[in-house]
């Protein structure tokens, strides 16, 4: 979480305002509404760890469409604001985070697709954002941007393994058995790859 986390951080830093105008690799999202989003994120799962610290629920969105609106609020922001809104969550996120206790961490949260979980499970819940997203921001390797070949094999390890899991799929097609992990693991998120024959999927996150 920690890595995707500064990762994602360090590529938002080198964008002006008409790179954040851009479109993300998100069909209908350009990155402005892609950074709110991470944002938002962390403030809704900030929201988990504070069920965990006090035991009283708080969900990590009022309502789909306050996730939604917030959204929309934050890709309006000037980008001043926006990525201090980014980095203000990433800050109290972490923060919150390190105040949890053993018994605080094993506390049942539920997650915004109704899963009940141990609050252990929100450190992978933000990984997994920071770090695909920090892909779907679709910035060229060469100016600072990620594929997720630059991801840590051990990230895109367990990425396939809870992927695969939830899309219920027991044995890989063969035409992406033996493929390179950064592609399996791009192709298994539902995002672009170089993998010739493999069955189309639908979208993860």
């Amino acid at each position: 979480m920690d890595r995707g986390t500064a990762l994602f951080l360090d590529i938002v830093a080198d964008l002006d305002d008409a790179d954040l105008d851009a479109d993300s690799a998100l069909p209908g999202w350009t990155r402005r509404h892609l950074v709110a989003h991470v944002a938002a994120n962390a403030d809704a799962i900030g929201n988990l760890v504070q069920w965990a610290a006090t035991g009283v629920e708080r969900p990590m969105y009022a309502s789909a469409q306050d996730r939604v609106a917030g959204i929309e609020r934050g890709a309006a922001m000037p980008a001043r604001e926006l990525v201090s809104w980014l980095r203000g969550s990433v800050e109290s996120l972490a923060e919150a985070m390190d105040r949890l206790t053993a018994e605080q961490w094993a506390s049942p949260v539920r997650t915004a697709q109704g899963r009940i979980v141990p609050a252990t499970e929100t450190p992978w819940m933000r990984a997994r954002e920071v770090c695909v997203h920090a892909v779907d921001l679709a910035v060229a390797p060469g100016q600072g941007g990620v594929t997720f070949a630059d991801l840590p094999d051990d990230f895109n390890r367990a990425l396939c393994d809870d992927i695969r899991a939830k899309r219920a799929m027991a044995e890989l097609p063969t035409a992406v058995a033996d493929a390179p992990l950064a592609e399996v693991t791009a192709w298994l998120s539902g995002r672009p790859h170089t993998l010739a024959g493999a069955p189309a999927l639908g979208p993860w996150l």
